[in-house]
């Protein structure tokens, strides 16, 4: 049906004759000369109609945006002086011959360059279906897709099976609620969707697969955050006969050829290392966000002779403990700047 992707054809494919399947991204008409940008997954062509092919021109003159069209055309340069070198296929277009028309469209409710911020998501997600036409949304799922392949390949070269787990199980204590599916065939029973595969990996490792993976899906009933999602996707490994030092080294080499094939970006090998011990005395948590230098401070010594048993209690403690976090400038703000600061962090879950 189609020859080439909009977006692959360059100056190579110079007076050859293709065929193209898309959506109209946008039509111009200057001077009686009809000018379609073509667009598919991989970009955007131009398509050029003159009168001289009557039929075909005919046909351009009732597209629309949103329009799926073929079009057999041949490849040529673009005239002189409207190349367009931020474009991949800035320096081509396509002379239409043919034009089919598949679907006709409606005007879109919203245009498709458009940032996510330029539209309500309540409103994306009711046209969800012109939503992902959007370049920015395919990059997105592309990028997961490439996320995913690069992940098998690794572990598939290094002796682990990809092995699925069932997807209707039975509650277990885990740490939220389960999502419940009722059973159809045992009235008043019901199965639960797994908030992770953890029960099947360990059984998988005591039968003797001894390196499993899997791209899971997880339920979990809780309520939707920042860091959390009642449906979310997982890389889930488990290895037997495997140290801690030989599964962080195995991790460490995965995340850095996952970051160079997809983003093209070297990692530091070793990864930096940090105890939970330092994490905690340093940053008060086990998941310190580094961009961040503030660390706290031990203030014992000012704590231990005050009156408010809250502070000096700890403090007095040998194996008690009092720190601050100290703010450069932290006086000047005002009660007004502290309270709309902590309302800030309250719509990410955090306390003021």
């Amino acid at each position: 049906m189609r020859s080439h992707y909009c977006g692959h054809l360059n100056e190579s494919h110079i007076d050859e004759e293709i065929t193209l399947c898309g959506w109209v991204h946008r039509r111009r008409d200057h001077g009686g000369v009809i000018f379609i940008d073509l667009r598919d997954r991989e970009g955007i062509s131009q398509v050029v109609f003159d009168p001289d092919t009557v039929e075909a021109f005919a046909s351009a003159e009732t597209v629309r945006s949103e329009f799926v069209l073929r079009v057999k055309g041949r490849v040529r340069h673009r005239p002189k002086g409207t190349e367009n070198p931020d474009m991949p296929t800035g320096m081509i277009e396509v002379l239409g011959k043919e034009l089919e028309i598949f679907n006709r469209a409606e005007t879109p409710p919203f245009q498709l360059d458009i940032d996510d911020d330029e539209v309500s998501e309540e409103h994306r997600l009711r046209y969800r279906y012109v939503d992902l036409r959007r370049p920015a949304m395919f990059r997105r799922l592309r990028l997961r897709a490439d996320i995913s392949r690069t992940l098998r390949d690794y572990l598939d070269g290094h002796g682990f099976l990809d092995i699925e787990t069932p997807m209707l199980t039975k509650a277990t204590p885990e740490g939220a609620r389960d999502y419940l599916v009722p059973s159809r065939t045992h009235q008043g029973h019901f199965f639960a969707l797994p908030q992770s595969p953890q029960l099947f990996k360990q059984l998988l490792m005591m039968s003797g697969m001894d390196r499993y993976y899997q791209v899971v899906r997880c339920f979990r009933d809780e309520d939707l955050r920042a860091d959390r999602q009642p449906e979310f996707t997982q890389l889930d490994i488990e290895a037997s006969f495997m140290d801690e030092e030989a599964l962080m080294g195995l991790i460490e080499d995965m995340m850095r050829e996952l970051f160079a094939k997809t983003l093209e970006v070297a990692l530091p090998k070793p990864f930096p290392r940090m105890t939970y011990a330092e994490a905690m005395q340093r940053f008060g948590s086990d998941k310190p966000d580094l961009r961040i230098s503030l660390e706290l401070v031990d203030v014992d010594d000012l704590m231990s002779g005050v009156e408010f048993k809250v502070f000096a209690g700890p403090a007095q403690d040998p194996d008690g403990r009092v720190a601050a976090l100290r703010l450069p400038q932290g006086c000047e703000l005002t009660r007004k700047e502290i309270d709309d600061y902590t309302q800030y962090v309250g719509i990410y879950g955090a306390r003021g």
